[in-house]
């Protein structure tokens, strides 16, 4: 809880910093748009799972604040920032077994008594990208590409279970890191128009730690919007 409240700390005291840098870029007539802001709604996927384990539809969430420094006035720009990263993997019949305090190994287990059965983690982000954009001076507008990476540090993982108990519906949530890397580094990109495009991701290592027989790589498609 710590981590979160210094982390949502930290984006404001960023958010604030852009904002003062719109500010006095607005008042000394510099027409660069720094394209401060992205968010990304995603269906989320396993790469490499095991063939028995199925999953449902998966969403994730993410939020950067970033700036980005043109390259010799020209439609390119290098762009950094910090993030929130949230994935929810729903699994089908499978379990992760995350209260089995012999092993640091991830293992999941056949298990079909829940009605539903999430992976959830919280990451927080890092993105560097190698930015176009067809109109430099206004990021709401034009034809924009995007390619980069993202480095994220593990702030939480949890599995939630829903069930029924005696005829009345159950909650059960288990918070455990010990089987997740804690980090993770991702290849993204972005393709649009104006404040729209197509995201995506996908893990350059692996989610778990390694075990020699489970080597998921997340992955992410959806829509970003960007701007300001």
């Amino acid at each position: 809880m710590k981590k979160i409240f210094f982390t949502l700390g930290l984006m404001v005291f960023t958010l604030s910093v852009f904002a003062q840098e719109a500010m006095n870029k607005a008042m000394s007539s510099v027409t660069r748009s720094r394209d401060f802001l992205v968010v990304s709604l995603t269906y989320d996927g396993w790469a490499n799972k095991p063939d028995s384990v199925g999953t449902g539809f998966n969403r994730g969430f993410n939020i950067a604040f970033m700036y980005d420094f043109p390259i010799n006035k020209t439609n390119l720009s290098l762009a950094a920032g910090l993030g929130i990263g949230t994935s929810g993997v729903f699994l089908k019949n499978h379990v992760l077994n995350m209260d089995d305090g012999t092993t640091d190994v991830a293992k999941f287990s056949s298990d079909n008594s829940f009605k539903k059965y999430k992976v959830a983690t919280t990451y927080l982000e890092l993105p560097l990208e190698l930015r176009y954009r067809s109109v430099p001076d206004n990021a709401n507008k034009g034809f924009k590409l995007a390619l980069g990476v993202k480095i994220g540090n593990l702030l939480n993982a949890h599995t939630k279970e829903r069930s029924d108990l005696g005829g009345a519906r159950n909650t059960e949530k288990i918070a455990n890191k010990r089987f997740f890397n804690s980090w993770r580094y991702a290849a993204t990109a972005r393709i649009g128009l104006g404040n729209f495009a197509l995201f995506g991701s996908y893990n350059l290592n692996p989610l778990f730690k390694d075990n020699g027989n489970i080597d998921i790589r997340p992955y992410s498609i959806g829509i970003a919007i960007s701007g300001l």
